[in-house]
């Protein structure tokens, strides 16, 4: 099930003080993944190390929510997706994306991807890409209404390198109730996927 959650009247101090009180440790959390998979030191350090995760780990579940975190809007319509494993401020997982739109409609973001996105050796993980690009052609099909994805159909021309990459998107056309778009992702020395996709709005946003 799709889950949104109204938060009410929250004026955008408060939603700022969130933010500034939960990316950080988002930061830090993400920083350690890193520094996991990456971690040369000594057995002892290693074990030292889980313990106080854990013991932080224990002190974060003090207080928690039922479930995922969803998508929560304020009653002026504001969207905090902050539980997303792409845009998500509050998810490590995330590398995260920032989503810009320029003029023409044209959805881009520029983001870095480093050890925790590995696939082959020095690269970026394929599912990893297919979820960029999913998320990508995902903002710019519901920029005017709500849609989910339908059929996506990529096209890996070669391997993504770590580190800094753009991925684009734009729509092409419509048709009733779907969606057509098309963009990219691609490293420092061009592009590296290819992706189509048709998003549906769902029938609890059809007027």
């Amino acid at each position: 099930m799709v889950q949104y959650t109204e938060i009410g009247d929250v004026p955008a101090e408060e939603i700022e003080r969130l933010r500034a009180l939960y990316e950080p440790l988002a930061v830090s959390v993400r920083d350690l993944i890193d520094a996991t998979i990456r971690t040369e030191v000594d057995a002892d350090t290693v074990a030292a190390v889980k313990a106080d995760i854990d013991a932080a780990t224990a002190r974060l579940r003090a207080k928690q929510c039922d479930g995922p975190f969803g998508v929560r809007y304020t009653s002026g319509g504001e969207s905090m997706a902050w539980g997303n494993p792409v845009i998500g401020i509050r998810n490590p997982m995330a590398p995260p994306l920032t989503i810009q739109r320029d003029a023409e409609g044209k959805v881009f973001t520029d983001f870095h991807l480093g050890a925790a996105y590995e696939g082959p050796p020095g690269h970026v993980h394929g599912g990893v890409s297919a979820l960029v690009l999913d998320h990508i052609l995902g903002e710019v099909a519901a920029t005017a209404s709500p849609r989910f994805t339908g059929t996506i159909t990529l096209r890996y021309l070669r391997p993504t390198r770590l580190g800094q990459l753009h991925a684009e998107a734009r729509i092409t056309r419509t048709d009733g109730i779907k969606a057509y778009a098309a963009g990219h992702l691609a490293d420092d020395e061009g592009i590296t996927v290819e992706a189509e996709g048709v998003f549906i709005q769902p029938k609890w946003a059809r007027g």
